[in-house]
Order: C-alpha cells, then sequence, then structure tokens
C-alpha cells in the first residue's frame, strides 16, 4: 500500500529509455531533409548533425548536477524554485499544463492516427479522432497502473523503435553510393550554412531532460541520472549522424534538399524495398511516436504532482494513488484535457506560439546552477567539470533555440507569453497566500 508518496522503483533502463524515447520522435522523418537544405552541402550536412549532439552535452551535464541535488519529481520547477525563482518556477508548470503538455500527447496521437489511416482509409475524420482518443486511453490505463510496469513498456517500446533506423542504417551503407557525398552546389544555386544546418537540428536533440521530471522515482538517482543524461545524448547523437550519413548515401543530394520526407524516400533507393518504402516508415513513424507518447504521459502529470505538493496547483493534483502509486489524479485530468485537445484544429500552430516562453524559461532553468550553488543544502552526487564554462555553453545553446523560435513567429510567441504571464501571475500569487511558500512540500495527499 501506498504511504502517500511516489516510491523510487525505476532503474537505468527505464531511465534511459524515457530519455532516448522523448528525444527520437516523428521529426526525425523530415528534419534529415530540413538539415539538408539548411547545410547546402553533404559534409556541411553531416556535421551539422554531430555540432547539433554535442551542443546538447553541457545542457544535460547541468541537468544532471541539479537534479542529482535535488532528486524530486518536477524538473525545471524544482530548479527555479531553489533558485529563489518561484513565480518564475510557478509559470513553468503553468504554462506547460495549459499550453504544452496535453497538447503534445493530442497531436502525436493524432500523427499515430495519419499513419494508421494510410493502411486503413477508415480512420479519418471523427473516426481517426475517437481512435486517437482510444491510443491515449491504452497507454495511460498502463502508467496509471504502476510506474514500473509503465518504465518496463517504455523500455520495450523504445527497444523496438530504435530497430527500423538499425535496418535503415545497415543496409543505407550497404547500398549507399559514394558519388552522393561529393555533391557540390552550382554557384549561387545553394546557400551553404553550418549555422543553418545546425539550427535545424536542435528540436531533434530536446527530450532528454524527460527523466528529470521523474527524479523522485528512480532508485540511486546520483548515479542513475547522470549516467541515463549523458549516455542518451550519444546514443542520439550517434543514431542520428549515421542515419544522416545513409540518407544522404542513398539519395542523390539535390533530391534531398527538397524532400519533405527523406527518411521514405531514401528507402526508396534500396533495392528490393521501392515498393514498401511508405509502408515501412509508416509503420516506422507509428511505432516511434507511440514510444514517445508513452514517455510523455508517464513523465508529464508529475510536474504538476511537484506543483501541488508545492502548494503551488489545484491540491488534488498532489494524489497519490493508494494502491498503484502514481500521481493518479494528475495523470487523470491531464489526458482527459488531451482527449479534449483531440476534437480541435490547429493545435501545432498553437503549441509552437507557446514554446518560446518555455525555451526562455529553460535559459533559466541553466542560469539557476549559479543560484543552487550558494545554498546550504546544495550537495549534488555528480558535479560537471568546468562548470561555469559548461553552464555557459548550456545557455548560449538554449539561447540559440530559443532565437530561432522567436524568429518563426515573433508575435505570436510575444502574445502567448503574454497570456501565459496575464492568467498565471494572479493564481500565482492567490496560491502562495493562501498554502504560504513551502511549508507543504514533504505532505503528499493520498488519493
Amino acid at each position: 500500500m501506498s504511504n502517500g508518496t511516489l516510491t523510487r522503483k525505476l532503474g537505468f533502463w527505464s531511465a534511459l529509455a524515457i530519455a532516448v524515447g522523448t528525444t527520437v520522435g516523428s521529426g526525425i522523418f523530415v528534419s534529415s531533409g530540413d538539415v539538408a537544405k539548411a547545410a547546402g552541402t553533404p559534409s556541411i550536412s553531416i556535421l551539422a548533425w554531430i555540432i547539433g549532439g554535442l551542443i546538447a552535452i553541457p545542457q544535460v551535464m547541468v541537468l544532471a548536477e541539479l537534479s542529482t541535488a535535488y532528486p524530486e519529481n518536477g524538473s525545471g520547477y524544482v530548479y527555479l524554485n531553489k533558485a529563489g525563482w518561484r513565480p518564475l518556477a510557478f509559470l513553468y508548470g503553468w504554462a506547460t499544463f495549459w499550453a504544452l503538455d496535453p497538447p503534445s500527447i493530442s497531436i502525436m496521437a493524432l500523427a499515430i492516427v495519419s499513419y494508421l489511416a494510410t493502411f486503413f482509409p477508415f480512420f479519418s475524420g471523427i473516426a481517426g479522432k475517437l481512435l486517437g482518443v482510444a491510443i491515449i486511453l491504452v497507454i495511460t490505463a498502463i502508467h496509471y497502473r504502476s510506474v514500473k510496469e509503465g518504465g518496463l513498456f517504455q523500455v520495450i517500446i523504445t527497444a523496438v523503435k530504435i530497430i527500423p533506423f538499425i535496418i535503415v542504417i545497415a543496409l543505407g551503407l550497404m547500398y549507399m553510393k559514394a558519388g552522393n557525398f561529393s555533391y557540390v552546389p552550382a554557384h549561387g544555386a545553394v546557400k551553404t550554412s553550418l549555422i543553418g544546418g545546425v539550427s535545424a537540428t536542435t528540436w531533434a536533440y530536446t527530450g532528454m531532460a524527460a527523466i528529470c521530471f521523474m527524479a523522485g522515482e528512480f532508485k540511486n538517482p546520483g548515479k542513475i541520472l547522470p549516467r541515463a543524461l549523458i549516455s542518451s545524448v550519444f546514443i542520439v547523437l550517434a543514431l542520428y549522424t549515421l542515419l544522416a550519413i545513409c540518407v544522404i548515401g542513398l539519395m542523390p543530394f539535390d533530391k534531398l534538399i527538397h524532400s519533405n520526407a527523406a527518411v521514405s524516400e531514401a528507402v526508396s533507393y534500396i533495392p528490393g524495398l521501392s515498393h514498401i518504402a511508405s509502408s515501412f516508415v509508416a509503420t516506422t513513424a507509428i511505432i516511434v511516436i507511440l514510444g514517445s507518447l508513452s514517455s510523455c504521459i508517464m513523465f508529464q502529470p508529475r510536474l504538476e504532482y511537484a506543483m501541488a505538493k508545492d502548494g503551488l496547483f489545484f491540491q488534488r493534483f498532489a494524489r497519490v494513488h493508494p494502491k498503484y502509486e502514481t500521481p493518479s489524479f494528475s495523470i487523470i485530468i491531464q489526458v482527459t484535457y488531451a482527449c479534449i485537445l483531440v476534437f480541435m484544429s490547429n493545435l501545432t500552430a498553437l503549441l509552437g506560439y507557446f514554446t518560446l516562453i518555455q525555451l526562455v524559461i529553460n535559459i533559466l532553468d541553466f542560469a539557476a546552477v549559479y543560484k543552487c550553488r550558494k545554498r546550504d543544502d546544495y550537495n549534488p552526487i555528480y558535479r560537471m567539470p568546468l562548470w561555469k564554462l559548461t553552464t555557459i555553453l548550456a545557455i548560449l545553446g538554449a539561447s540559440w533555440l530559443a532565437w530561432g523560435t522567436f524568429t518563426w513567429a515573433p508575435w505570436q510567441g510575444m502574445i502567448a507569453a503574454f497570456i501565459v504571464i496575464a492568467t498565471g501571475l494572479p493564481v500565482y500569487f492567490y496560491w502562495n497566500k493562501r498554502y504560504g511558500s513551502a511549508s507543504k512540500k514533504d505532505n503528499d495527499v493520498v488519493a
């Protein structure tokens, strides 16, 4: 029976599966073409993928230190709170709940349905939306009933989602054409840019921090979290780079830079697979997105759970199921909200507009280490090397991504940020006044 708290049941493989499973999503199917187009040449494109992964290393090192200093559920909310930036910590969770996490669940469910519809055309319109809801509910049932079984499922689905990529890489290495790597654009025809190529990879490398949201549920977090965070970067870096090499080696570069489905088109160049390329990629996409969906349903409710424990969110979100030992109410509400959003349109654009404020707060997450290191209770098991330089590099990498998002939709992003602040701050002051600063920090509520 639960004692009203979330207990430490997850091990290293679950942590690694969540980090990799969240990061490797549907974007990789189109990003190879986007990176190639931005980079302009095969060599710069491959280099962009390598640098994009290297940029993520300082960021996960900062998170590894913070998460071992405060191995609690909540990730950025906890670090901002510990740094003394309590209103920002609240806005982080407020924006995440209303505009980012449940919408992302909805978008992924609908993406799975869209790929399933290539095999079963019946699943379009309302039938497709109902199927999307059904997929969400099935995955939710797994994570609602047991964090340990949910972790095992995440390990399995992540392993399965990597297999198709390994197949493409193995076959790509066998059938690639060396001449594809010697492509040189006509003078003035294509603009080459290493910075542009790296920028096009940055979103593909986000997601490793997902395990920090569940830091309070990993056994021996001081060892598991740094190992999982750093290992996930190198695994994803190797996967993306090898995949990029194979895609470039399989299809002519002048076609790659104009492709919106690079992986699918590259597979069609493999002898014997041209007639099943689209089906192969559709099946792969379903598995890949399913893994990301599972990961999000697993870790996302932990943020609001942590906020509710601290008196900065609806108190019911702090409830722990007496039998299953999961944040039952937080899971149910977020999934219910996500299911409602399945029936809305233009959700992808809405999600994009609200990411700017989260990216800015992510920058403050990394900066929080400066404040946290001055606290008496700051005793991380893992300490990053050259911590000042590493933190600066992490901030610069996050700032690069935030700037790219701002230039994509500057006014929409600013309006979304204003909405978050205008709606969030009054609620923050109400809850902070009612429940105090941290008096309820260790008082979990049992469902």
